[in-house]
Formats: structure tokens, sequence, C-alpha cells
């Protein structure tokens, strides 16, 4: 079975590289990543369709919630984590699950993702619905803990994702919509958190940030939900602030603090010179669109 998988085949450009200078070696790698970029573009319109799931359920308030094994597993959890300070989403509406449990990101537990019951009791233990989207992740496309987990995805009429490196997998023929990226035999052979595991990585990053965009999260190319918690995020804050109104840096710093740290508010008191419950109040009327509550207050003062 293994033997049909490109994923574990042996790459015939690299059967050498134990011999070859550093550089050399490193120059391959490069070359063979560029073929991640282009497996992922022959896949841009099932992505699309994947996002569209995302931005529905999003809208429903279901959730987004990987689910993987190893690297996969690992890097499900990675993207799910960085969106709660990236856009000020709640920690449950995009979760990562993984075969072993979170002790598994950081040291392999043996079998766990040969456990398909676990997939379901995880998706089970946080109380799967059918507004949510379960996106399964596998280089191989055929990790029991992952078909598991889609499976029972099904079974409770969730919206459903594979994420696979290899074509018409087993994850494949479970999920609504399938993403198979054809990366290739690894450079070193079966090393999937190589080419598989980059190509993952930026269908994950295109997912999440163009669902967060759906929904509001973005004006412009701001990232204008941000969770100011440190100091490095403070500032950027106020960049933003300074870059969407074009004040200088002490009106964004007054406005920052005036808006109670929220810099879509922020954005909108200024553009508007209102006040912060009447931005606010502007910003849940229109979903928490700026470039919406813009537009219309645009309108409505082009018709007075």
């Amino acid at each position: 079975m293994f033997d049909s998988l490109t994923t574990e085949q042996r790459n015939e450009q690299t059967r050498n590289i134990d011999l070859l200078p550093i550089y050399d070696v490193l120059k391959m790698m490069n070359e063979e990543d560029r073929n991640v970029l282009q497996a992922v573009e022959s896949e841009l319109i099932t992505i699309e369709k994947a996002v569209k799931l995302v931005i529905h359920s999003f809208k429903e308030n279901g959730r987004l919630i990987y689910v993987g094994a190893g690297t996969s597993g690992r890097l499900g959890i990675l993207d799910a984590v960085e969106c709660e300070p990236t856009f000020s989403s709640p920690p449950e509406m995009v979760q990562g699950l993984m075969a072993g449990g979170m002790k598994a990101f950081t040291k392999a537990v043996e079998g766990a993702e040969d456990d398909a019951k676990k997939g379901a009791l995880d998706l089970q233990a946080i109380k799967l619905c059918e507004k949510d989207t379960v996106i399964g992740i596998s280089a191989s496309g055929r990790t029991p803990y992952v078909i598991g987990a889609l499976t029972y995805a099904n079974d409770r009429k969730a919206k459903t994702v594979s994420i696979a490196c290899n074509k018409k997998s087993r994850m494949s023929a479970l999920s609504q919509v399938a993403i198979e990226l054809d990366t290739g035999p690894e450079i070193v052979a079966g090393s999937t958190r190589l080419k598989a595991g980059t190509a993952q990585k930026i269908v994950l990053n295109m997912i999440s940030t163009v669902s967060m965009i759906g929904i509001g999260k973005v004006y412009e190319n701001l990232m204008v939900d941000v969770k100011p918690t440190n100091e490095k995020l403070a500032e950027r804050s106020k960049r933003m602030i300074m870059e969407a109104t074009g004040v200088d840096e002490e009106i964004a710093e007054q406005y920052f603090e005036r808006s109670n740290r929220h810099v879509k508010a922020a954005i909108v008191m200024i553009l508007l010179q209102c006040s912060l419950e009447e931005a606010e109040e502007q910003l849940n009327r229109n979903n928490g669109f700026v470039r919406n509550v813009i537009q219309r207050k645009e309108e409505d003062y082009n018709v007075d």
C-alpha cells in the first residue's frame, strides 16, 4: 500500500545527497521546495471551496477544527493557537486536535495515529455539531485517527475538508472538499515534515487567514482585530491606526487608549469623528466590518 504513495517514494534526484557538499544539498532542497508552490497553486479552486465552508461555519457561530497526527497535527494546532492573538478570535473558534493529545505536540506518542476510534471520541468530547467545519490533515491521506474523525464528522453532518499530499486518498473520499497537494517524493525519503509539511502549512495559512478576512477581521490589509497582549503588539496596533487613518503617532496613541485598545474602534472613531459607544454600535451593526461602516457613512453623507 505504501508503494503507491508518492510521499513514501524515493526521490531519484537526491539519491546521492549524503555525498554532496552542504551548499549543494541546500540548493537541492530549495529547488525541491519550488514544487510546493506549484502543488498549492494547482489546488486554489479547491482551497477556495474549503474557505467558503469555514466562513459559513463562522457566520453560524460554528467552529473550525483541525485534526491530524504527527507533523500534520502539530501544524493544525500551530495554526489554531495563532488565530486568537492575530484576530482576537475566541480560543474555541479555531481548535486543533492531535492524535495522542497535547503531550504528543512535543513528544511522539507511539501508535496514537493508528486509533481511528480516538479520532471520533476526541470530536465527541468537544461536542462537534453540524455548524462546525472539520479539516483532516495527513500527508499520506490514510491516517486512521484522521479517518475516524472525518467519518464521525460526516455522521454528525458537520462540514468536512481533507488536506492530503497524495492523490485519491482515503481521506479525500470521506470529505466534502478534498485538497490534494501533489508535492512528490521528499528529498529524504518519507520525511513528510519537509515538502508535504510546508505545503500543508501554506494551505492552513490560506484557510484561516482568508476565512478571518471573510468575517471582517481585516481592514484593507491590516489585521485590525489584533489582541495587543504585549508591547510589540501594542506598538503594531498604533501603527495600524496611523496607516488606516493618516493621523500621527500622538493622535493614534490617544485613540488607542480611548478605545480601550480596540484597534477597529479607534479607526472608526477617528474616521467618523465619533464616540467609542457610537463606533462600537456601528461595528456591531455592520458585523465587525470596518470598511462597511465607513462606506455606509459615506453613502449617508452623499444622500444628505
